[in-house]
């Protein structure tokens, strides 16, 4: 039974759409340039629309899976209302902010399957006016449906806060 399972798991993955197609450094650079293009738009804060405009980054249908501050999410509905309530709540307030993507990290697995990993902050200046940044990474795993990249799973960590009190130096004592 545990053989047959396995052949049937085997060969599920050997016929999956794009499993045996490889792809040239040309076709890999133009996905990991279309990813990181749509990342960008859909978190440009200085465009407005900006609750719709990182939607789009989901399928419109289906389960999604998104994993932040130790909760999980799999519905759109759940996505959506997080979104909008961190807009809603926190965005908003904030004044001359800009998204700022330090690093990408692109994996094309296939011409419909690749994950990011990135690194962002957000300088703004709080409703006091002080100078404020939020930050930290993302990792996302998309899937291209009907012409178009979808994130279907994804998992986002807040960076620490920074402590001005202590030093980010390392000292070696030996």
């Amino acid at each position: 039974m545990r053989f047959s399972l396995y052949c049937l798991t085997v060969l599920a993955l050997a016929c999956s759409p794009g499993s045996d197609q490889k792809l040239s450094g040309t076709q890999i650079a133009a996905i990991r340039g279309e990813l990181e293009q749509a990342m960008r738009d859909a978190y440009d804060l200085t465009k407005p629309n900006v609750p719709e405009r990182m939607l789009s980054l989901y399928p419109k249908s289906g389960r999604v899976v998104s994993s932040t501050g130790g909760r999980v999410v799999t519905s759109r509905d759940s996505l959506e209302s997080g979104i909008r309530y961190f807009w809603n709540s926190v965005g908003v307030n904030m004044r001359q902010p800009r998204w700022v993507w330090d690093t990408f990290y692109v994996d094309v697995l296939s011409p419909t399957t690749a994950v990011v990993t990135a690194t962002y902050s957000i300088p703004h200046r709080n409703p006091q006016n002080q100078p404020h940044v939020l930050g930290g990474a993302m990792t996302a795993v998309f899937e291209k449906r009907d012409g178009r990249w979808s994130i279907i799973q994804e998992h986002l960590s807040d960076a620490p806060a920074r402590d001005s009190s202590a030093s980010m130096e390392t000292h070696d004592d030996h």
